[in-house]
């Protein structure tokens, strides 16, 4: 390989779950920081190890502050199916690209990380031996080093057959590692206000970064519930809005869902969401609205529209009606009178959501939305859009 197809080489360390999200998450991403998704391997279905091309470090830097499907990304130096392919991978890297991170100032540790096995102490120590041939000229600094690199090694996807060596080994200098923390730092568990189908917090940042949410921009959710996707939006510096047909949801009022607590509290509300995390001053309002009626005027206000509508599974699908929609046989209500809800058909409901994003979203704004997809195999499942 030309030395110069080394020099946007990366290698991305995904995390083991949402397996099917990963790949939209990483492509929307590198194209909202000015990159395009390109691999040089066709195993970034499952593996969790993905070579891609980014045109900068800084891309690749921005790329791991957002992401919560990747676990870390580094500077691919060398590659290979065996030891011995490895070595002669990095004894082909060019030397000038390797001596800023190696020369006699610089302090380093090398690190070994396994997939799908353990190794012992003198196994890794072997390892890190092993590469006595590269230009490290620095110290080592177990605890704070300036600079990191890691061997990789990849023993397969199928925990009941590991194989004795490995099929891919890298090596690479640690770059960033991505944004995993926020699914627990913003877990439901320990949220103020939350109900019976609050977006739990991985998705919900999976689903802002499809929707490419920027700081600044203008976020909207028709069917807010309790708030879980303006919070996620926020924490990227978007401001935030919603509605919900729901009156109780949208003022915190009823009954509460957590166990053991049968009232919600007076200070149970979106806001009071937004506020614990200390993103309050993103917020903009929610209202009380129906999403099948709204009350918009025709007008590019909202760069993304990130909602998870009801299915009618765990929350019901309802929509205000007229009186020429109440059904042949059920009592008439006086004429000054709106029936509290109608049954809202899941086609109608993605038709009004779609006619609603093309009326007010900026132009290269994004739609994001959960949508029930019936398959043989799992019967049901969720997929987003």
């Amino acid at each position: 390989m030309a030395p110069s197809c080394h020099l946007n080489r990366y290698l991305l360390l995904m995390a083991q779950e949402h397996l099917e999200f990963r790949l939209p998450e990483i492509k929307s991403l590198l194209s909202l920081f000015g990159g395009q998704f390109t691999n040089t391997q066709e195993t970034y279905g499952k593996s969790p190890f993905w070579i891609l091309n980014i045109p900068s470090e800084d891309i690749a830097r921005n790329l791991m502050k957002r992401t919560v499907c990747a676990k870390s990304i580094f500077e691919l130096w060398g590659h290979g199916k065996s030891p011995e392919e490895l070595y002669t991978s990095l004894k082909n890297y060019p030397v000038d690209k390797m001596v800023p991170y190696l020369h006699s100032d610089s302090t380093y540790k090398i690190k070994i990380h396994t997939f799908n096995k353990t190794l012992t102490q003198e196994e890794k120590i072997k390892r890190i031996d092993a590469l006595e041939f590269l230009p490290f000229e620095g110290k080592v600094d177990l605890k704070k080093p300036q600079h990191i690199f890691s061997v990789l090694e990849d023993y397969g996807l199928d925990p009941n057959c590991i194989p004795e060596n490995p099929h891919n080994i890298y090596f690479g200098r640690w770059i960033a590692d991505g944004q995993r923390e926020l699914i627990e730092s913003y877990s439901v568990k320990k949220r103020h206000f939350i109900g019976n189908t609050s977006m739990d917090a991985g998705l919900s940042f999976i689903m802002v970064n499809h929707g490419k949410v920027k700081e600044n921009d203008i976020v909207f959710d028709p069917f807010v519930g309790t708030g879980g996707l303006l919070i996620a939006s926020a924490h990227f510096g978007a401001y935030v809005y919603g509605t919900d047909i729901d009156y109780n949801t949208v003022h915190g009022l009823g009954k509460a869902s957590r166990k053991n607590q049968k009232w919600r509290g007076p200070d149970e509300n979106i806001r009071a969401n937004l506020r614990q995390y200390g993103l309050e001053k993103y917020y903009l309002d929610v209202l009380v609205s129906d999403a099948a009626k709204p009350s918009w005027r025709k007008f590019a206000y909202f760069d993304a529209i990130i909602t998870d509508p009801p299915y009618g599974i765990r929350e019901s699908t309802r929509r205000t009606g007229s009186q020429k929609e109440i059904p042949k046989g059920m009592e008439k209500c006086p004429e000054s009178h709106v029936p509290v809800s109608l049954s809202y058909h899941l086609s109608d409901m993605f038709f009004d959501l779609l006619n609603f994003a093309a009326e007010t979203l900026v132009l290269g704004g994004r739609l994001v939305y959960w949508l029930p997809v019936y398959t043989p195999e799992t019967r049901t499942s969720m997929h987003i859009c």
